[in-house]
């Protein structure tokens, strides 16, 4: 890893554990077949209501099965593969191409002492998040 992805990399953890981000992640997939297997068999046990049963027990299932754990941000962040990280890093960096820095402890400052780049780093890891991750964000603890 090159040293700009890492400070970029560690920049974009000290901002969101900063803001104390939180993220898990959807796992409609198996809810759905869940929900739609629950179906099956409360049609063939009860025929039409069965079908309504079955189906909204079997979402309720799902739902609860598919619930993820909640995990900060910065831990998901270090354990991406290095083409995912190399994708935040260039999004991130086109915010900070105006920023002159040598090392991290510099970038940090620059980005923490700004609102304005803190927002514009905490929108770009938020929709790298949600879009490319499919997560879903929380804030707090």
């Amino acid at each position: 890893m090159s040293p700009r992805m890492e400070d970029v990399m560690r920049l974009c953890c000290d901002v969101s554990a900063q803001q104390n981000i939180n993220i898990t992640f959807r796992q409609s997939t198996k809810g759905a077949m869940m929900a739609g297997g629950c179906a099956l068999i409360g049609g063939l046990l009860g025929g039409p209501p069965g079908i309504a049963v079955g189906g909204a027990v079997g979402g309720l299932m799902g739902c609860w099965a598919t619930a993820g754990e909640f995990r900060p941000l910065p831990q998901v962040l270090m354990e991406l593969p290095p083409s995912q990280q190399k994708k935040l890093t260039a999004s991130v960096m086109a915010i900070l191409s105006s920023l002159d820095w040598t090392d991290v402890a510099q970038v940090v400052a620059l980005v923490m002492g700004n609102a304005t780049l803190q927002q514009q780093v905490t929108a770009a890891l938020l929709n790298y998040v949600t879009k490319e991750l499919r997560g879903e964000v929380r804030y707090g603890a």
